[in-house]
């Protein structure tokens, strides 16, 4: 079971990796949406690598079986690997090689404010709440939890998905 984890966890999180970096490459030739659009996209890409390793497992390792439980909890372990690797590498980007990243991200969101025609007090809020976040994320705790935050939902939904698919029990003889 651990190398069906650490093989497939490996996996995703190269994919997600990957994606995010690309993402924070080109962010300022693609823009904050697209990058969350393509971002979460890759997100739910690297995710598939849980349905392909609850799978291998079952099949080479298991016998064909496997309970929704043990199911639920290889694939809460790929994504675990995939979010940690996400983590570090975010933490890594934005202290070494982006640490204007939150002014850039708040310059943008305020824009955006604006082109919607928000009023002032809509504009002072997201000019507020910018301020904050990037004062947040100067601790490397916090900043690390915001992150683990973006993949985990996924991470969740995509694991309970596997195992509900790959949920198999062991046929009854028949006599």
């Amino acid at each position: 079971m651990k190398n069906t984890i650490i093989k497939f966890g490996i996996f995703s999180a190269l994919i997600m990796v990957g994606g995010m970096s690309l993402v924070m490459f080109f962010s300022d030739d693609i823009g904050f949406d697209r990058g969350a659009i393509f971002g979460y996209t890759t997100m739910i890409l690297s995710f598939l690598m849980v349905f392909f390793g609850v799978r291998s497992y079952r099949e080479k390792m298991n016998g064909g079986e496997i309970t929704f439980g043990k199911a639920f909890k290889i694939g809460a372990l790929i994504a675990l690997i995939s979010c940690v690797a996400y983590v570090l590498s975010w933490l890594v980007m934005y202290y070494a090689f982006m640490p204007d990243f939150f002014d850039k991200y708040a310059a943008a969101m305020i824009e955006k404010a604006k082109a919607a025609h928000a009023s002032q007090q809509e504009i002072d809020a997201t000019v507020k709440s910018m301020t904050d976040m990037k004062e947040m994320c100067k601790n490397p705790l916090i900043n690390a939890a915001f992150t683990f935050i973006e993949p985990a939902p996924v991470a969740i939904v995509m694991s309970l998905i596997s195992a509900l698919i790959l949920r198999k029990k062991k046929q009854a003889a028949t006599a």
